[in-house]
């Protein structure tokens, strides 16, 4: 711009156009230097958004520059040339300031966005930073939560959980005071538990139905209650005014309400192991007294097995002499009146044996220890013994009895003979002994449908297969019933005499007991059947029996009957010799062996038998119950003394054992039979039979 102050006409003031001539200078080296900085700031701002503007307003700089330097030439006389340049210089200065204003008018809003948009970034700034902060708080929070978790969850005594949780949350939220309220046994008030400085009273109750408190209970969320609630007055009267009450933050209430949440799951956890604890203590009283009652009743059963023991061998041995004695003087010349009274002795003594038998062999399928004697035998014969043995009894009572074994009955069978017969010997028996008079029928099919099952046991199912059978028997008499309520009595000890309506009809009250627990043992199925008092009854059992030849079980060879004058067999010069250490049974086997023509030899201990037999004694008969000798070494060194067998006697075990472990023992060292006592003449004629015809005795 140019400022021609001096009119020509005007008189020169030296000194003023001296201070002109320094203004202007100093104006144009200001004016110029601007240009310089503009330029070097574009080039270091590359992303300036208005470089144009910049270099416009530069010339506009430049171009003012310009014109004061060109004054300093112009205040004095000056050629037309100058006076040329001084005018294109102001019209270019002109032209780029009306350029440089009309283009501010433009750029100004922008500029003002710019701002705003500036103030609007610091403020979004300004919130993120709050945010962050925010979020480094929830992080820390979360991270002390962890660890606050960790140490209340790290153990299970509800004591130190609650004091853990009280400590670190203090220590979280830098509480003043810290307290725990806990409901009493009649959750009628709160108590105060547990507080954090340990100065409040604890034991310390307030009703249960203050407001304050419902309001509590009534949310799952934390809840700021006023500093004058009475479970909020914790801190020490005029120690804290009560307007200086906390001010609780959002994120303070939801960490006080996570870690209420974990106290909640560990004390459930410290409930349940505290619960499984007690159960486990409980269990270990229970296991302890169990584990007692377990070894009481051991040493109860095994007291009992070596009292039956005793008693079977001290009761079997009287019971020999008593049956050997009076059927030795029953085939002796007798008047009626002494044969009637020694057959009455044999009843007796019979009876007896059996009550023995019933009582030894319920006793050991009552423990286990019963098993089955399997073996093949001839299932037709078994059925008519049975009916040889209970027609002359039913003949007496003038009853007519039959027997009908189907077509498709098998003739042999695999299973317990003995046992099978027992069952039948018993079913049959008490339809004769409880029948006054009319007729009783035995039946035998083999069972193959449905249709014979029980109704009432419906869990009872007959599975067929290729080497087995089921056998079933039927009972019918028309004798005296039974009443229906009464029928499920009769399986029951003692119970069947009682239940038959008769204690006067003999038999030991436990026939019944045994064969049902016979049947199960053979996986079968045993029930009565009755309409009433007066109107007969039906006994039913159904047994599993194997196929010979098809079966797995041992393929034993069936029992021969003998011939029907064996009664009058004798054994005339037969060397026998008689090992027992019991000098009266002793002195009642060689009684009933010289009965029979034998000629005995007698030995007391095992040591005497080893010395005095000889190839000439043909039958051993030896007590393998006597105490203090191991009878079954002594058959062994026979063994060993005579070789081969048909150098050697007979060897006939005389036992009162009925287990199947004594029997086995006897056949493993090598004797050739086994009899149990007590033993009638006849049972001899019978043993002696089997020994000469046979090599052994097939029955015991």
């Amino acid at each position: 711009m140019d400022c021609n102050c001096f009119d020509p006409q005007w008189p020169a003031d030296e000194l003023l156009m001296k201070y002109q001539y320094i203004s202007d200078f100093f104006i144009a080296v200001a004016y110029f230097s601007i240009p310089i900085e503009l330029v070097y700031f574009v080039q270091k701002s590359a992303v300036f958004p208005y470089r144009w503007v910049l270099v416009q307003f530069g010339a506009f700089i430049v171009l003012c520059g310009a014109t004061h330097l060109i004054n300093l030439w112009t205040s004095t006389a000056h050629t037309r040339t100058l006076a040329i340049v001084m005018t294109t210089a102001k019209v270019f200065t002109a032209v780029v300031s009306c350029a440089t204003a009309l283009m501010l008018v433009h750029i100004i809003p922008d500029l003002l966005s710019v701002k705003t948009r500036e103030l609007f970034l610091k403020n979004k700034a300004a919130e993120l930073d709050r945010e962050m902060g925010l979020i480094r708080t929830q992080e820390e929070t979360g991270r002390y939560v962890r660890m606050l978790t960790h140490e209340i969850r790290s153990t299970l005594d509800r004591h130190t959980i609650l004091k853990t949780t009280l400590v670190e949350l203090g220590r979280a939220l830098a509480l003043e005071e810290c307290a725990l309220w806990m409901p009493t046994r009649t959750g009628l008030e709160l108590q105060l538990s547990y507080t954090l400085r340990h100065q409040n009273p604890v034991g310390f109750t307030v009703p249960i139905q203050l407001p304050v408190i419902n309001q509590v209970f009534s949310t799952n969320r934390a809840v700021k209650i006023s500093p004058n609630s009475p479970v909020a007055r914790l801190r020490p009267a005029g120690k804290y005014m009560p307007d200086s009450a906390r001010q609780w933050h959002v994120h303070e209430l939801e960490l006080v309400e996570v870690v209420a949440d974990q106290v909640a799951v560990a004390l459930s956890h410290a409930a349940i192991l505290e619960e499984s604890m007690r159960a486990r203590d409980l269990l270990m009283e229970q296991n302890v007294a169990l584990d007692l009652a377990r070894r009481e009743a051991e040493m109860a059963v095994r007291a009992r097995n070596d009292f039956l023991a005793v008693m079977n061998h001290e009761m079997r041995t009287p019971m020999h002499a008593i049956i050997a004695l009076s059927s030795l003087l029953q085939e002796t010349e007798l008047t009626p009146e002494q044969r009637l009274m020694v057959e009455t002795i044999l009843k007796s003594s019979n009876l007896l044996a059996t009550l023995i038998n019933d009582v030894l062999d319920l006793s050991r399928l009552e423990d286990g220890s019963l098993q089955l004697d399997i073996g093949t035998f001839n299932l037709h014969a078994l059925f008519r013994e049975v009916f040889n043995l209970i027609k002359p009894i039913a003949s007496v009572k003038k009853m007519f009895v039959t027997l009908s074994l189907s077509s498709d009955l098998p003739e042999f069978a695999i299973g317990d003979e003995k046992r099978l017969m027992q069952i039948l010997l018993n079913v049959a028996g008490n339809a004769v002994k409880f029948s006054k008079e009319g007729s009783v029928s035995i039946s035998a099919v083999a069972a193959k449908s449905e249709s014979l099952r029980d109704p009432r046991a419906p869990e009872f199912f007959l599975v067929q297969s290729e080497d087995h059978f089921y056998l079933r028997v039927q009972v019918k008499d028309t004798g005296s019933g039974i009443n229906p309520q009464d029928i499920p009595k009769l399986f029951c000890k003692f119970a069947e005499n009682q239940a038959l309506g008769s204690k006067s009809s003999g038999g030991t009250g436990l026939g019944l007991a045994i064969s049902k627990r016979f049947v199960n043992l053979m996986e079968g199925h045993i029930w009565i059947e009755s309409e009433g008092l007066g109107k007969g009854s039906t006994a039913i059992f159904i047994v599993k029996l194997g196929i010979p030849g098809r079966s797995n079980e041992p393929k034993l060879p069936f029992m021969p009957r003998l011939p029907a004058n064996h009664m009058q067999m004798t054994f005339q010069g037969l060397k026998v010799l008689v090992m027992d250490d019991n000098g009266f049974s002793r002195m009642v086997t060689k009684g009933l062996l010289v009965h029979l023509g034998c000629d005995v030899t007698t030995a007391c201990s095992g040591d005497e038998c080893l010395r005095v037999l000889t190839q000439e004694h043909k039958v051993l008969f030896m007590d393998v119950s006597i105490p203090g000798i191991n009878c079954y070494e002594v058959a062994v060194k026979i063994h060993e003394k005579f070789g081969k067998r048909h150098n050697r006697p007979l060897i006939v075990a005389l036992t009162g054992n009925t287990d199947r472990v004594t029997k086995e023992n006897c056949m493993r060292v090598g004797m050739d039979g086994v009899i149990l006592k007590p033993v009638s003449v006849d049972k001899m004629r019978s043993v002696l039979s089997e020994l000469l015809e046979h090599g052994v005795v097939l029955q015991s």
